[in-house]
C-alpha cells in the first residue's frame, strides 16, 4: 500500500544531495574539527562552509551562527541564555515574554522563568495590544514564532518590533523560525530579530542538528559549557556530518523554495477545499475568518504547506488510526504532543472549545508531496470521518 505522507511539519525526508554530502563525513573525514591535523582541518573547513551557507540563508554573518543539537535546543538557548546573559554573574535577569501559541520549546522555558504569555485572536494572530500591555522596562526578551507549527499562521516580526520599540526598547526579539524556513524568506522577514532558531530536519536535512542566529552584541549565557566551541556559546564536539547536511539542505531549499511553495500551495488548496466540500462540520483554522464548508477562504496568512482542520463530533486519535489504515500519515498537533490526552494548547489559545479541538487534524505538505498524496487523502478521510460519526451517534 502506498503511503500518503502528510506530516512534513514534524519531519521531512532528506534531500538526496544531503545524504550524498554527509556520506564523506561518515566514511572518510571522521575527525574532530577542533583538532590540528589535516583531517581535522578538512572537517573544520566543511563546517565553516556550511556556516557560510546558513548565514546567507538567514540574513546573518557567519560568526553569528551557533550550531546546536535541535530547534528545541536553539529555542532554549535563546530564552534561558538571553535571560541569564542580562543578569550577569549572580544577577536575576529580566522578564521574558512569549505568545500563547509558541512551541513548547519556548513556552515552557518562559513559564519556568515566570515570564508573561500573550494571547492571540481566533485566527491565531498575535494580539498586539496585549503584547504592548505585557511590555515594560524590565522585559529582556520577547519570543514570537515566524510561522506556527500547527496552524501555519505567519506573523509580522516588523509589527512586533515596532511595539517593542515603543514599550520595551531595550528588549531582544527572538523568533522560532523552524516551521518558516521551508516556505518563507527568513533572511528578509526575520531582519528585526536578534535571535533566530531553525532545525535541519524540517527542510530536508538530518535530525539532531539545528542553529541559532545570535546577532553581534547580544549577550547570551551558554547553557552547555565545556570545551568552548561555537565561540563559547555552545560547547560540545560539532556534529560535522549533521552540520554539512544542514548546510546542503539550506542551499537546496533556497534554490527550490519558489517552485515548492507554488506547487505545495496548489496541492494544499485542493486538499483543504476537497475535504471541506466532502465533509460537513469541519472548520479550517488559520484563515480569516475561520471557515467551514462553503465559506470563502483566504489562506494568505498561512505557509503554503499547512492544512489544519477541526472536525466536529470525532476524536483525532481515532481519525488518525483510520487514516493510517488507508495509507494517510498525519498528526493531531505538533509531533512532540502526539498521543497527549489534552487538546492542543494552540487551539485553546485561539478560543476553540475543547470538544472541537479534540477533533483536530494537521495535514502538512512538503517538497515531496504529490497529486497522488492528495487523491489518497481525499479518498480516505471523508469515509473515515463518516464512520466515526456513525459510531458515536
Amino acid at each position: 500500500m502506498a503511503v500518503a505522507y502528510f506530516d512534513h511539519a514534524a519531519s521531512t525526508p532528506m534531500h538526496p544531495e544531503v545524504v550524498e554530502a554527509m556520506r564523506e563525513f561518515f566514511d572518510g573525514c571522521y575527525a574532530n574539527p577542533t583538532g590540528a591535523h589535516r583531517m581535522a582541518r578538512d572537517a573544520r573547513r566543511a563546517t565553516d562552509d556550511a556556516r557560510d551557507v546558513l548565514a546567507e540563508a538567514l540574513g546573518a554573518r557567519p560568526g553569528e551562527i551557533v550550531f546546536c543539537g535541535s530547534g528545541t535546543e536553539g529555542d532554549n538557548l535563546a530564552v534561558f541564555g538571553a535571560a541569564a546573559g542580562e543578569a550577569g554573574p549572580g544577577g536575576s535577569g529580566g522578564t521574558v515574554v512569549c505568545s500563547a501559541t509558541e512551541h513548547p520549546a519556548v513556552l515552557r522555558p518562559v513559564e519556568q522563568l515566570g515570564g508573561r504569555v500573550v494571547g492571540v485572536d481566533r485566527g491565531g494572530m498575535l494580539d498586539l495590544d496585549a503584547l504592548a500591555a505585557a511590555l515594560d522596562g524590565d522585559v529582556r526578551l520577547v519570543s514570537v514564532m515566524l510561522a506556527n507549527n500547527e496552524t501555519g499562521v505567519v506573523w509580522s516580526l516588523a509589527e512586533v518590533a515596532e511595539v517593542m520599540a515603543r514599550h520595551a526598547p531595550g528588549a531582544l526579539l527572538h523568533t522560532d523560525a523552524v516551521q518558516a524556513f521551508p516556505w518563507l524568506d527568513v533572511a528578509a522577514l526575520a531582519t528585526p530579530a536578534d535571535l533566530i532558531s531553525v532545525s535541519a530536519h524540517k527542510f530536508g536535512g538530518p535530525k539532531g542538528v539545528g542553529a541559532l542566529v545570535v546577532r553581534d552584541g547580544v549577550r547570551l549565557q551558554a547553557q552547555i559549557v565545556g570545551g568552548g566551541q561555537e565561540a563559547e556559546r555552545r560547547s560540545g564536539t560539532p556534529n560535522v556530518a549533521g552540520i554539512v547536511g544542514m548546510g546542503t539542505a539550506a542551499a537546496v531549499t533556497l534554490a527550490r523554495r519558489g517552485e515548492v511553495v507554488q506547487r505545495a500551495g496548489r496541492l494544499r488548496d485542493r486538499l483543504a477545499d476537497g475535504l471541506r466540500a466532502a465533509i460537513g462540520g469541519v472548520i479550517e483554522t488559520g484563515v480569516h475568518p475561520p471557515a467551514g464548508a462553503g465559506a470563502p477562504v483566504d489562506r494568505s496568512a498561512k505557509v503554503a504547506g499547512s492544512c489544519h482542520l477541526c472536525f466536529e463530533g470525532i476524536e483525532s486519535e481515532a481519525l488518525l488510526f483510520l487514516a493510517e489504515r488507508g495509507g494517510v500519515y498525519a498528526s493531531a498537533a505538533s509531533a512532540c504532543a502526539s498521543g497527549a490526552e489534552d487538546p492542543s494548547h494552540v487551539l485553546a489559545a485561539m478560543g476553540y472549545p475543547r470538544s472541537l479541538a479534540r477533533g483536530s487534524l494537521r495535514l502538512s505538505l512538503g517538497a515531496a508531496s504529490s497529486e497522488a498524496d492528495v487523491e489518497t487523502a481525499l479518498a480516505v478521510l471523508p469515509p473515515a470521518v463518516a464512520q466515526l460519526r456513525r459510531a458515536a451517534a
